[in-house]
C-alpha cells in the first residue's frame, strides 16, 4: 500500500506539473533496453529543493531502481550521478549506471539512482546545484539540495517491502561523489559507508584539463565536512582525470582525513582511454576488488565479481557450428572472434548472446546477455571455450 501511495502521489504531481511528459510513473525512452533481470523501473517522487539564492520549487524527481533476484528485504544503495559542463547539461539524460548496478545488485543491494532536479525531465531555468562563480564557489546550496534528494530517496525506499533501509550505503560519480562526501558528513540514520568515484567540483576537461577552478575551496569545504563524518568511505581517482588531474584529489583526501574523516584512497594507474574521470565505467577490473573488499568489511559479503571459468574443451574456439546461438546470431560470434583480448561471449537459453571486449569483459558480456531477463552462460573467454554443453 505504501508503494502505491508513493507512485500515485508522484503521478499526481507529475500530471499537475507536466501532464503530457510525466503522466506515467514508469517509462523509458524507446532506444533504451531496460534491464529486465534487475527489474529496472523508474518511479517519480515529489521533492522540494532550494537553490543558492533562496528560490524554492517542487518537482517530480525520477528514481531508477535496480533489484536483486528474490523478494528481500535487501540493503539499500543510493547511487548519484555527475554534472555535465554547462554546454552539455541540457542533453544530460536519465542516469543509469547499468554495469556498476549489476555488481551492486549481485552484492545484495537494491540500487536507487535519483536523476536529480535540474537534469533530464526537470532541466530548465531552475538549477539547485548552482554554486555561483567558478572562482569563488559557494557549496551550501548544492549541499542542501543533494542531501534533500538523497534523503527523499531513502524515505521512499523505507516504504517498500523489499528494501531494508536500516543499513544503507551512499555512492556516486563526479558531482555524485561530492554528494557522497556531503551525505557521509551528515551521518543520517542507517548509513554505514560511502563510495566516492572521482568526486569533486569546478572541473572542465575542455577549457582547463587537469586544472579545476578553485580546488582550495573544495579542500576547505570537505575539511569542514570531515569533522562530523562518522562512517568509513573509499575514494577512487585516476591520474589521467581531466577534471581534477593527479594531485588535486590527494589534497582533498588529506584535508578529509586530517580533520577526522575516514577514507581509503587506493592508487590506480591511468584508466583505459584518455579520460580517467570515467574510471567507474572504463576501469572496473581495477576498482572492483577494492570496493568489494570495502563492502565486505561493512558486512556485505556476497560474492559478486564475475570470474573467468576454466576451459572445458567442448569445442575449438573457431568452430562456428558448435556455438549455441540462433543462425542470425552466428555473425555476432564471428565478430567476437575478430576482437582483441581480453574478450568474452555469453549465450542465452534461447539462442541469443552478449559479447564484450576490454575492461571487465566477462562481467560485461554476461550483463549484456542477462539484461533481456533470460538465463545466460559464458561460452568463450579469450581463446578458450568455457561452455560445458549444458
Amino acid at each position: 500500500m505504501r508503494f502505491r501511495y508513493w507512485s500515485a502521489l508522484a503521478a499526481l504531481y507529475a500530471s499537475m506539473l507536466m501532464p503530457h511528459a510525466l503522466a506515467q510513473t514508469t517509462s523509458a525512452t524507446p532506444s533504451e533496453v531496460m534491464a529486465k533481470d534487475m527489474r529496472e523501473e523508474i518511479v517519480r517522487i515529489p521533492v522540494t529543493v532550494k537553490n543558492l539564492y533562496g528560490k524554492e520549487e517542487t518537482k517530480p524527481m525520477p528514481v531508477t531502481i535496480y533489484r536483486p533476484a528474490g523478494e528481500g528485504p535487501f540493503p539499500l544503495m543510493v547511487f548519484n550521478h555527475g554534472r555535465a559542463v554547462p554546454e552539455k547539461r541540457a542533453s544530460q539524460g536519465r542516469y543509469r549506471p547499468e554495469m556498476a548496478a549489476r555488481y551492486f545488485t549481485a552484492k545484495g543491494f537494491v540500487v536507487m539512482v535519483p536523476t536529480r532536479i535540474g537534469y533530464w525531465e526537470t532541466y530548465g531555468d531552475f538549477d539547485p546545484e548552482d554554486t555561483g562563480g567558478s572562482n569563488s564557489p559557494r557549496f551550501e546550496g548544492f549541499a542542501d539540495a543533494v542531501y534533500t534528494q538523497v534523503m527523499a530517496t531513502v524515505s521512499m525506499a523505507k516504504t517498500l517491502p523489499y528494501v531494508d533501509a536500516t543499513r544503507w550505503v551512499v555512492a556516486g560519480q563526479s558531482a555524485g561523489g561530492h554528494t557522497s562526501v556531503i551525505v557521509v558528513s551528515k551521518s543520517p540514520p542507517g548509513l554505514v559507508g560511502g563510495i566516492n568515484f572521482a568526486g569533486g567540483s569546478g572541473g572542465n576537461p575542455y577549457t582547463r584539463p587537469g586544472q579545476p577552478y578553485s580546488p582550495q575551496a573544495v579542500e576547505y569545504f570537505w575539511g569542514g565536512l570531515a569533522k562530523t563524518a562518522k562512517v568509513p568511505m573509499i575514494w577512487l581517482y585516476w591520474p589521467n582525470d581531466k577534471y581534477w588531474g593527479t594531485e588535486v584529489p590527494k589534497s582533498w583526501h588529506k584535508a578529509w582525513v586530517s580533520n577526522g574523516g575516514k577514507a581509503e584512497f587506493p592508487v590506480f594507474g591511468p584508466s583505459p582511454g584518455d579520460e580517467g574521470h570515467h574510471g567507474l565505467d572504463e576501469d572496473m577490473d581495477h576498482w572492483l576488488p577494492y570496493v568489494d573488499n570495502f563492502l565486505n568489511q561493512l558486512g556485505f559479503t556476497a560474492p559478486a565479481i564475475a570470474t573467468r571459468p576454466a576451459a572445458t574443451g567442448y569445442a575449438d574456439i573457431n568452430d562456428l557450428s558448435k556455438v549455441p546461438v540462433r543462425e542470425e546470431h552466428k555473425q555476432g560470434y564471428q565478430q567476437f572472434l575478430a576482437t582483441k583480448l581480453p574478450r568474452a561471449f555469453a549465450v542465452t537459453e534461447k539462442g541469443g548472446y552478449g559479447s564484450a571486449t576490454g575492461d571487465y569483459a566477462v562481467g560485461r558480456a554476461m550483463g549484456k546477455c542477462l539484461r533481456y531477463g533470460l538465463k545466460c552462460k559464458l561460452y568463450a573467454v579469450d581463446n578458450d571455450v568455457v561452455w560445458s554443453g549444458k
